[in-house]
């Protein structure tokens, strides 16, 4: 069983929302999930400090049993300095 940590699109029309989940590579975008670890507002500016919130814990925890990270939120590891280049 293939684990990734993907987006999972929330919010009404015109203004996404998305949350940071873990879950098994067959389930559908907005479908089951392990776990949610974070958030992701692209609304909000890009220097605001609540746009991208992870749980740093929860991250390690994933990536250290195998969960392959999507483009989009390996990004956002990179960031926080969970993910080497």
């Amino acid at each position: 069983m293939a684990v990734k940590i993907r987006l999972a699109r929330a919010g009404a029309k015109k203004k996404p929302f998305y949350h940071v989940v873990v879950a098994n590579c067959t389930s559908p975008r907005d479908g089951k999930f392990l776990e949610k670890i974070g958030t992701y507002n692209p609304l909000l500016a890009t220097d605001a400090s609540n746009r991208v919130a992870i749980d740093k814990d929860k991250a390690t925890y994933w990536l250290s049993v195998g969960a392959q990270p999507t483009d989009k939120v390996a990004v956002f590891l990179k960031r926080m300095g969970l993910l080497s280049v």
